[in-house]
């Protein structure tokens, strides 16, 4: 079935994608996963719940992330602990998580409030993310590309104050496909899925990354079932988190993916179809054209 692409090309001076496995100290995904990226353009197209374009639309978009952070560093901060509510006297009081006990935020208490964190954090982001739908996902896709061609408020990738700064969109075609059988070199970093892709490097690091999330409350009538949230208001704190994960492979930088070879000569293995993009961009520094390449695997790459 024909497929469209978008090419969206942004840059994020801190980010941090929070890890959901660790507690401890917040580390963060090297790149955004695919929940977190929908959640963006959800935002930038005021359809946070599906109730314009339908919820299972926005999930069936396939999304490719790459890019990198320069550097990553730690943050030591005190989270808030529970619910803050603003008092009749103007105060700001914290309830605690089992709802037993009232304490100011601020004042002799606080330091009960307020739970210190190690925040993992990176630092200048140069993100290049993909994203494709079938001709039924043509007008979805139309509004994203509308949506961050002209915003009309600031978006943030990931947590609210982590804003980003579009710098390109555009419907992109493959410029080459090809079929590899060895090896292929990668110039940015990624994510590729792990179940069934044919690597044979020893060690490569591997993530669990969401790939959808739902919000539901019980259904009126029935509590044994759950409905999605279809709106802000709706959200309580009886509201289920439903999470998708997706093992993934992350790749580094200049990075070599060998495929394993099949002793066997009684099998042989299908050869892994890419699909190669480029594009030209204009250095300001010394108005030399600079050339960027994507290599993408169409049943791996796009989660």
């Amino acid at each position: 079935m024909p497929s469209k692409t978008l090419f969206i090309e942004l840059f994020q001076p801190f980010a941090q994608y929070r890890n959901p496995f660790t507690f401890y100290y917040a580390q963060t995904y090297p790149l955004p996963p695919k929940s977190t990226i929908i959640g963006m353009l959800q935002n930038a197209c005021d359809d946070w719940y599906g109730n314009r374009y339908g919820m299972e639309n926005w999930w069936d978009l396939k999304v490719s992330v790459h890019g990198g952070f320069e550097s990553v560093f730690w943050n030591y901060q005190n989270l808030i602990k529970g619910d803050v509510e603003l008092g009749g006297d103007g105060k700001l009081w914290n309830q605690n998580e089992d709802q037993k006990q009232k304490l100011p935020l601020y004042g002799e208490c606080k330091t009960a409030q307020r739970s210190p964190v190690h925040q993992q954090e990176m630092f200048n982001g140069h993100l290049y993310i993909f994203i494709r739908g079938e001709q039924k996902l043509e007008k979805l896709l139309d509004t994203i590309h509308n949506a961050l061609v002209s915003p009309r408020k600031v978006l943030s990738l990931g947590r609210s104050e982590d804003v980003v700064f579009i710098r390109e969109v555009k419907e992109v075609k493959p410029q080459d496909t090809i079929e590899i059988k060895t090896d292929v070199r990668l110039t940015y970093p990624t994510y590729i899925k792990a179940d069934g892709f044919p690597i044979a490097n020893q060690k490569f690091p591997v993530y669990t990354i969401p790939v959808k999330v739902v919000f539901r409350n019980k259904t009126v009538g029935d509590d044994n079932a759950l409905s999605p949230v279809s709106h802000k208001s709706e959200i309580t704190k009886e509201t289920q988190r439903d999470v998708q994960f997706e093992k993934v492979i992350y790749t580094g930088f200049d990075y070599t993916i060998r495929l394993k070879q099949n002793k066997s000569k009684d099998k042989v293995r299908s050869p892994i179809k890419c699909e190669i993009y480029e594009s030209e961009e204009k250095n300001v520094k010394n108005d030399n054209a600079e050339r960027k390449r994507w290599i993408l695997f169409p049943e791996a790459s796009f989660l």
